[in-house]
């Protein structure tokens, strides 16, 4: 009895500490695809254009993480834990336009502000003219991409420059 209670405690023990987190509130490791410095360069323009997001900007949090209904995360939160949210939830945003090569940092950075959804298509929407250019081979989509820049469809001024400053930073030719 005694060996089979000892065996059980071991293997709960075995699996809390495969369970345990790898790092505290550092960042997942980027993928191989990715360099450090424009990786940088596009999480420094997201915060640039995103602003802090306080409690009035309600369900978003530090540098526009929306918060998930399991998460306790307050508006409270230090600079490097928005900076390691970001990062993370850029990541996870990476997945869907990882196969677009060197396009999938810029297509992105733009759908952290837009959403996978409204480039990729779902549901009964349609694919992106964008995403259907890159597909086809064509880098020459400048104006489609710059075409996000309008909100209830009256182009904003400030999101425009914030187009051109992401293409400008991140399209590799």
């Amino acid at each position: 009895m005694r060996i089979k209670l000892m065996i059980i405690c071991l293997t709960l023990l075995c699996g809390y500490a495969k369970a345990q987190t790898r790092g505290g509130d550092s960042s997942p490791p980027l993928p191989k695809e990715i360099s450090a410095e424009m990786f940088d360069k596009a999480v420094e323009l997201i915060k640039e254009f995103e602003g802090w997001h306080d409690h009035t900007k309600h369900p978003y949090i530090g540098y526009g993480h929306m918060l998930l209904p399991h998460e306790n995360l307050t508006a409270d939160i230090t600079e490097e834990q928005a900076d390691s949210l970001l990062r993370a939830d850029f990541l996870e945003r990476y997945k869907y336009f990882r196969k677009y090569g060197k396009d999938a940092l810029l297509l992105t950075v733009l759908a952290y502000n837009v959403g996978h959804s409204r480039l990729l298509g779902y549901g009964k929407c349609l694919k992106s003219n964008l995403i259907k250019k890159i597909e086809s081979g064509d880098r020459d989509f400048y104006e489609e991409y710059i075409s996000y820049r309008c909100y209830k469809g009256k182009p904003i001024p400030s999101i425009e420059r914030r187009r051109k400053r992401e293409f400008q930073l991140l399209y590799i030719p």
